[in-house]
């Protein structure tokens, strides 16, 4: 950092990490900080400070992988005093007696935010892209240096809370509207603004720290208001998160409990809650998956070395269903020309028509200017002619789930491109390797897996065939990277990673249901452990019909995996009764033309139901171990190569629970020793999916865990 001290009284102190491209928060620049501070308060001729940036954005919070770390090398005690060391300087930078504004450049999030509230005095840039915020809580955090104390004394109860608990940046406009910063300026104006503020001869003191400061919440829950809004506040945090994640209880109780006290003690109470939220593995699980993995897949961990960058100028996309119409949209957003076929020109245009629709309705909601939406679309061109495909880089077919279909789709695609092209099929379930034997050049051949709605969904599942080459592999990366999505790389199998185990949630549904379990104890369970919906809805919403479809196809062939233990009565039964999907109009649920939806009562008739009802934790354990158990197989046959993978693909691709940090980090986090000894239970009691291998079994009685122990220090 660097501190200017003009003749007029002012210090400019500028942040400016030289070893990071952003400011950030560390043990570093805490001692810088306060060494800044003492400077400062001893000065007599500093008679105000203003903080400013030489990054493009304004500040961050703290290192993440720090954070991570902290659940494995700190106890509750280190992790409370972790938080004070960042607290303590910003209450010596509110409390030194001079008043400080903060001229905010770019992005202040966390504790970069954190640093502006502990200022008198805020100016942020007038950019779209400078948002302020504390996004902590989906971190599975809370601010811990003054944010929950700051925040909701300085624009009131609610609307801290709101933000506290939603986690969500805020536009400058809406900022200055909410009050939490004082005045918004071009970025060339923001260093001025504040040094006019400074002139004004302004109080070095805040408002809480003024004697006789008091709020009605002060009064904790004797004032009527007060208290309805806190019980309420518990019911929509329940409702909206359920029981595992603790960092949204966390953040209610210490706003409610902080506010009570003098500003010194209600920083003690954030300070705790932080640590004990820090030492929790939902924090660790949360902070790994979906931001250290995510990013590091983003930047090309599983990218070949020594293969040169490329970049798709020209795409293909065979087919113009749902998928082959998101496939380019995406790309068409990412400024690549996409040839979009089908069997006709009309066809194809329907599948223009769907990125149209999208672009039509992001331009009315001011998400995307209109000559930014038209740019896009003129990228896409529908066709039913291959000819069109020469000069392509890189080809996705999207046809039917049909191997003559898409054998026969390959081959009039190759006749026309160049031989440098990737060919990639988007398949959820047919086997690569297979696949590839219609290609003249299966080393160029590759499977994309993408997820629908493809715009709105943003995993890419990477499938490795037999004979796929390390510069098929890196040049589909870099493809992938260039529509900003983020890939797990898994090897060919049946059912490949995502789908074989996704299998598993649906099918342990149907398998409760034969079981004589309640319906809507089912579903409630699934919901309980942080499912996004039950599987007999989910079943519902893909069609009965294709996961059984898959199934009979599997039969009889060498080295089927793609099997079902228990409920495949219950899915036959369902289609036989003509009530196999929403889109049919009846499943497992019945619908409304209003667009509500209920049980269907006859699944009392059809599967009866037990006397004796198991417990929602028995049922939440059987869903989330049969697909923990199945992913530790897939990473023991190899068709995973990572836990990183495996625990991407179980969050992004198929909503398994955030706070698990996916399958192979939910099995880490109970323990592997105990995960193999309660799994073996479960597959006494109900069958033998739930069963750990022998490979499973060594690994808990040598007690290796799929992710490394951190080492303190």
């Amino acid at each position: 950092m660097k501190l200017d001290k003009g003749a007029d009284g002012v210090a400019v102190l500028t942040l400016d990490n030289a070893d990071e491209s952003m400011n950030v928060v560390s043990a570093e620049w805490l001692e810088d900080m306060n060494a800044a501070i003492a400077e400062l308060r001893d000065d007599e001729s500093v008679t105000g400070v203003i903080i400013a940036s030489g990054k493009k954005a304004f500040m961050a919070g703290a290192d993440l992988k720090l954070m991570v770390a902290g659940y494995e090398t700190m106890t509750p005690k280190d992790a409370f005093a972790f938080s004070q060391k960042a607290t303590a300087m910003h209450r010596a930078l509110e409390t030194m007696g001079k008043p400080v504004a903060c001229a905010m450049n770019g992005l202040a999030l966390g504790g970069g935010f954190e640093l502006a509230l502990a200022c008198h005095h805020r100016v942020l840039s007038d950019d779209p892209r400078a948002v302020v915020g504390l996004p902590e809580v989906n971190l599975g955090l809370l601010p811990g240096s003054g944010g929950t104390q700051r925040l909701p004394r300085l624009i009131g109860r609610k609307k801290g809370l709101d933000l506290l608990l939603s986690g969500r940046s805020v536009a400058p406009k809406e900022a200055l509207e909410l009050g939490l910063v004082d005045e918004i300026a071009p970025i060339d104006q923001l260093v001025d603004k504040a040094r006019q503020w400074l002139a004004t001869n302004p109080p070095a003191e805040r408002i809480w720290d003024v004697k006789g400061y008091a709020i009605p919440e002060m009064r904790g829950m004797i004032v009527p208001e007060v208290a309805m809004d806190y019980s309420i506040g518990v019911a929509q945090v329940a409702g909206k998160h359920g029981y595992n994640y603790p960092a949204p209880a966390a953040i209610l109780s210490c706003v409610f409990e902080g506010l009570q006290l003098p500003m010194d003690k209600a920083l003690s109470v954030e300070g705790k809650y932080f640590a004990k939220l820090l030492t929790d593995p939902v924090a660790r699980n949360i902070i790994r998956t979906t931001f250290i993995s995510k990013q590091a897949a983003e930047k090309g961990a599983r990218r070949p070395e020594g293969v040169p960058k490329s970049e798709v100028k020209k795409l293909g996309v065979l087919g113009a269903g749902m998928m082959g119409a998101g496939i380019a949209l995406v790309a068409a957003k990412a400024g690549i020309d996409v040839v979009l076929i089908d069997r006709d020109t009309a066809t194809a245009a329907k599948g223009k028509g769907y990125s149209e629709k999208v672009f039509g309705k992001a331009v009315e909601r001011g998400k995307m200017p209109q000559d930014k939406a038209d740019s896009a679309l003129a990228h896409i061109t529908p066709t039913d002619d291959f000819a069109l495909l020469d000069g392509c880089d890189l080809v996705v077919e999207a046809v039917f789930e049909d191997m003559g279909i898409k054998a026969e789709t390959t081959q009039k695609a190759e006749a026309v491109l160049p031989e440098s092209a990737v060919f990639a099929t988007n398949t959820s379930t047919l086997p690569i390797s297979e696949l590839a034997k219609a290609s003249k050049r299966p080393d160029q051949y590759i499977g994309l897996h993408f997820f629908s709605p493809v715009d709105r969904m943003g995993l890419v599942e990477v499938i490795m065939g037999e004979q796929t080459s390390d510069e098929t592999l890196a040049k589909s990366l870099d493809f992938i990277a260039q529509i900003r999505k983020t890939p797990i790389v898994v090897n060919d199998a049946q059912g490949f990673y995502t789908s074989r185990v996704f299998r598993m949630f649906i099918f342990e549904g149907a398998a409760m249901l034969e079981d004589g379990v309640e319906p809507a104890r089912i579903e409630n369970a699934a919901k309980a452990a942080g499912f996004p919906i039950g599987p007999l809805a989910l079943l519902d919403e893909v069609t009965i019909d294709l996961p059984v479809k898959i199934l009979k196809d599997a039969e009889g062939k060498d080295g089927n995996l793609y099997t079902i233990e228990r409920g495949g009565k219950v899915l036959d039964r369902m289609l036989e009764l003509g009530r196999g999907s929403r889109k049919a109009g009846a499943g497992f649920y019945e619908y409304a033309e209003d667009g509500s939806k209920h049980l269907w009562e006859g699944l009392g008739t059809e599967f009866p139901v037990s006397d004796d009802q198991p417990d929602q934790e028995e049922l939440k354990k059987r869903f989330l171990y049969s697909q923990a158990n199945e992913t530790a197989q897939c990473l023991e046959e190899g068709v995973l190569e990572t836990a990183q993978d495996a625990d991407l693909g179980a969050i992004l691709g198929w909503g398994f629970p955030l706070w698990t940090g996916g399958t192979l980090s939910y099995i880490d986090t109970i323990g592997i020793a105990e995960f193999a000894k309660e799994a073996s239970k479960l597959a006494g009691n109900y069958g033998a999916r739930f069963a750990p291998s022998k490979w499973l079994q060594d690994r808990a009685a040598a007690g290796t865990p799929f992710y490394p122990p951190i080492k303190a220090g």
